[in-house]
Formats: C-alpha cells, structure tokens, sequence
C-alpha cells in the first residue's frame, strides 16, 4: 500500500483521520484530508499505543492495526475462514477464552484454528449449540458468566511453566533466526549477522534454522509462518532499527497480552548489548508460536552474534524464579498504560 505522512491530503488522509478519531486520538485542528501536525502527532500517539514504531508514517501495519481498532466484539460474527480475521474484537474474545480455562493460544487478534477450537470446546461445555460462530448465543453466554476478576491468562500460564521447565543447555534446541530484509543493505547486515548466530549455535549443539533464503525478501508473516513450519523453539530476528524507532531487543506485547518467555529472552540479550528491552507488536512477534524477540541495533555484526548466543545461554541456564524478578519491569517497559486487570465483558 502506499505511505501516507505529513503533507499528504485526500481522501486517503481523510479515512486515516476519521479511523484515528474512532480509536480515540483527534486530529485537531487539521481539516479532514489534511495530513499536518495534528495528524502527525494522532498517529504517532496510536502507534505508541499498539507498541509499534512511532515514526507518524501510515503504512501497512499501522494501517492494519487501524483498521483492527475499529472492531468491537459483538459488532460482527466471528468464525474461522480463510484468510483468517483480525481486529481487536478476536483479541478479546481470546482473552476470554484463555481466562476462562479454554486455551485460544496467543491473544493476537487473529483468529486461527487455536482460537476455534477454544470456542468449540467453550460451546460443548456450555451446552450450547456448537456452530463455531462467535455470535448472540456466545455473547449471551458470557454476559452470563459475569466479570472474571483476578485470573490468569492460560497462555501466559503455559509460558511461565514453560520457563520453569525449559532446557538448561542449547543442545538439540530448535532456533530459527530470523533476517529482516526490509531494504538490501538491512537484508545484508541482517543476514551477516544470522549467519555468525547460527554458526556459533550449531558449536553449542544447537539446531539452527533461517527463516529465508538469501535471495529471497518475504514478509514478516511468510517468515512467522515458516518458523511455526519449521517447529521452532525459539525465534530469533535480527533488524536495524527504523527512522525514530528505539534501538533495542523486542518482545511481544499489547496492552491486552504478552510473552513472558519472550520478555525475559529479550531481557537478557538486551543486558548484553547493552540495550533495553522493548515491548512492541510486529508480525513476527505475533504470528510466531514460539517465544521470540527482535534484535534491533544499527551496528549488527559478529559482536551482535555473541551477545545473543550468550543471552541465550544465560536465559536457558537462570532460575524462572530469578528470571521472573525482571518480568514486572519488561512488561511496564512494554506498555505505558498497562494491560488491564480485567477483560471488558457484554
């Protein structure tokens, strides 16, 4: 799609205002289809909302996560297709789900086949009729329910307990690093950079994969659905960070979830660059089932490698009850307003 910023105008500009004014951010005092400082600082604020990079451009994943903000769950049905569908509704019915003990996996706003089979098993033990349609009789049935105040999500569960049993060593582990290649000299640094990764895993016994070929440039989510593809246990990307983005070691997180596992691994790769970590919702954080994190500096290279394989050694070998003591702080890093206690119930 094309890029819209500061200075554009049209009809364009004037769908991006009347989306941000729907999310919450106004566009005062520009006039509709005038994309000036007004807009400029709306959609730098709505990124910094959704954790994505605050660069007040308007491209494919603002766009997405736009277009996402605008669904309410119970203003359409929801059910599982191809291409799947997204939007903030999926995400708290995920949220639902996983609270109420039926695993919907990664609450992401994308409803994949976890997402289905959760509601399916939600139907049968509700007796209600088992249609895979998220729609009145599944509304009805949690306004039911009522509030659940003061439960876990079952996918942040999964993830402590994976912690508290992960392997010690790198031996055997299945890691895919992940090249960006969102322009050549990205993709060749990038790449640079993966390749030492995997060369000083492979010493340490470990099952490094790449995510695409060298002369291959796919998108975020063909690369996220190539580690899933490929059974990873951790992904690892490499990246340079881009115009007024922070330098930093990413991990996943909204402000309705996020990756524990992947809060702690970005914890401790960024201690060894000397970096923070950074929450942040990108495709290959989302759409991976692994944990995984996003190493973003400007200066990759064989130093870069090292510090990851010895963040990642340090990660499998600390206590979760250690690792988890700068959990609070990775996930207060990731979203000035916080998750909230709560999901919002019908």
């Amino acid at each position: 799609m094309d890029l819209y910023r500061r200075n554009d105008s049209g009809e364009a500009v004037a769908d991006i205002q009347t989306r941000l004014q729907a999310a919450g951010f106004a566009c005062d005092p520009d006039s509709p289809g005038d994309f000036l400082n007004g807009t400029d600082h709306a959609v730098r604020e709505f990124q910094r909302s959704r954790n994505l990079s605050q660069d007040g451009i308007v491209g494919r994943d603002t766009w997405r996560h736009l277009v996402e903000a605008g669904f309410r769950l119970g203003e359409r049905y929801l059910y599982y297709r191809r291409p799947m569908m997204r939007g903030d509704d999926v995400a708290d019915f995920q949220r639902h789900m996983n609270m109420l003990g039926f695993d919907a996996g990664k609450e992401d706003g994308i409803y994949g086949p976890n997402t289905h089979r959760a509601l399916l098993e939600f139907q049968e033990n509700r007796q209600i009729v088992a249609d895979g349609v998220v729609g009145p009789l599944v509304w009805n049935e949690l306004s039911l329910i009522g509030r659940v105040i003061g439960e876990t999500s079952r996918v942040a569960l999964r993830e402590r307990e994976w912690l508290r049993t992960k392997p010690r060593h790198m031996a055997n582990l299945r890691i895919v690093f992940d090249p960006f290649c969102r322009s050549e000299t990205e993709s060749e640094l990038a790449w640079e950079a993966a390749g030492a990764a995997m060369k000083m895993a492979r010493e340490h016994g470990a099952n490094p994969q790449l995510s695409r070929a060298v002369d291959v440039f796919p998108d975020e989510s063909n690369r996220a659905q190539r580690a899933n593809l490929l059974d990873a246990e951790l992904v690892i990307a490499l990246a340079v960070p881009q115009v007024e983005d922070d330098a930093g070691v990413y991990h996943f997180a909204t402000a309705r979830s996020h990756s524990p596992a992947g809060a702690v691994l970005a914890g401790r790769i960024a201690k060894e660059l000397g970096v923070h970590p950074v929450g942040r919702a990108i495709p290959i954080l989302l759409e991976t089932r692994a944990p995984a994190v996003v190493v973003a500096v400007y200066d990759l290279g064989a130093h870069t490698a090292h510090a990851i394989i010895h963040g990642v050694e340090g990660f499998l070998a600390e206590d979760y009850e250690r690792a988890s003591e700068g959990l609070a702080e990775s996930r207060s890093s990731a979203s000035p307003e916080g998750e909230p206690d709560t999901p919002p119930i019908l």
